[in-house]
């Protein structure tokens, strides 16, 4: 007589519970170090749970944001440097809540991958802890996906939601007019829009990603993952001292398209290029494809990550308190009559 041969496992399709449950343990000091006012439950249930009128709200209006860090990720897996993805995962999503007046409150992560790796989860979800703390939300959960045959191997995916709050009639963009002062604060980078873009200069540069950068320290790949920078707390800090009409998040358009959506119709944001210095790696970018001035304001925030609008008579008080709150401010214009961003002068 012989053996019966053992049933199949879970794990022998690839899925392996116990990591994932380890993983939790991991992550749950990190979780633990973004509890904020409103709070009301750890990681490890089937919902997360966050009290409003705990957080100090008395008639608050939801926003909700959902992002993720495109192919930026693709430069993480190859050079393995993940403990900053997270950063650009909030603040993807954070920046684009602070856009409507909100405040962020808390943040739900999906992580999926075809292996799960313990030690690169963790480093992936303290880097999201990191960007959630920085912003004043907290991580209240997530989901861990681990899909045999979806990924190639040691390839993941994240994706970001973040939920907000405002007290009702304190929504932006608000009362813009002709005349307000374009205030832009500066950026980190490339941030998180153009990777595609970014890998085909890469590869067109024939350089790697281990390659001393042609635009500041260190190496290529780790110069270009320089995380997204979060603008939740000094935005609002300004929004709540008065005068800020709107606000705009320089993503994926660049400078063109973005501000545009905040200004009502009939108005344009004339913008001066010659108020700020193209950052080095911009002009790299540029100078290695041949771009036009024209592509590369479409394409990336060229050293401008977010956009206040203002009041005229709020402006230079306003720009004080942001370079206060640790921002570097350039004023670089103003709203008038017209459509869409009229440019004048030159990227330096």
């Amino acid at each position: 007589m012989t053996d019966r041969k053992e049933g199949l496992t879970y794990a022998d399709a690839g899925v392996d519970i116990d990591a994932g449950n380890a993983l939790v343990e991991r992550i749950k000091p990190a979780a633990k170090r973004t509890i904020r006012p409103g709070s009301m439950s750890g990681l490890g249930g089937f919902g997360a749970l966050f009290d409003l009128k705990g957080a100090g709200y008395k008639d608050p209006i939801l926003v909700a944001a959902t992002d993720g860090v495109g192919t930026k990720l693709r430069i993480a897996i190859d050079t393995g440097n993940v403990d900053t993805i997270g950063i650009d995962l909030v603040a993807m999503c954070v920046n684009d809540l602070v856009c409507q007046g909100a405040e962020p409150l808390f943040f739900l992560d999906y992580f999926a991958t075809g292996k799960l790796n313990v030690d690169e989860a963790t480093r992936i979800i303290n880097g999201i802890a990191a960007g959630c703390e920085q912003s004043g939300c907290a991580l209240i959960g997530g989901e861990t996906a681990e899909m045999p045959g979806m990924y190639h191997k040691g390839d993941f995916d994240l994706a970001g939601f973040a939920v907000g709050a405002m007290e009702r009639g304190s929504d932006l963009p608000h009362g813009v007019v002709e005349g307000d002062v374009l205030l832009g604060l500066a950026s980190n980078g490339v941030h998180s829009n153009g990777y595609s873009f970014v890998r085909k200069v890469v590869e067109l540069s024939g350089l790697g990603w281990d390659a001393p950068s042609p635009f500041g320290a260190g190496t290529l790949g780790a110069a270009l993952l320089a995380p997204t920078r979060l603008y939740v707390k000094q935005a609002l800090a300004a929004v709540r001292a008065g005068g800020v009409h709107a606000l705009a998040h320089i993503t994926g358009g660049g400078l063109t398209e973005n501000p545009p959506r905040v200004v009502p119709e009939g108005l344009a944001c004339e913008i001066d290029l010659s108020t700020w210095s193209l950052p080095p790696v911009f002009r790299w970018l540029s100078e290695t494809a041949g771009m036009s001035q024209a592509e590369l304001l479409k394409t990336f925030n060229c050293g401008i990550g977010m956009v206040a609008v203002v009041s005229a008579d709020r402006a230079e008080a306003i720009a004080g308190l942001l370079r206060t709150e640790g921002e570097t401010v350039v004023n670089l214009g103003r709203i008038v009559q017209g459509a869409g961003v009229i440019y004048k002068g030159q990227l330096a």
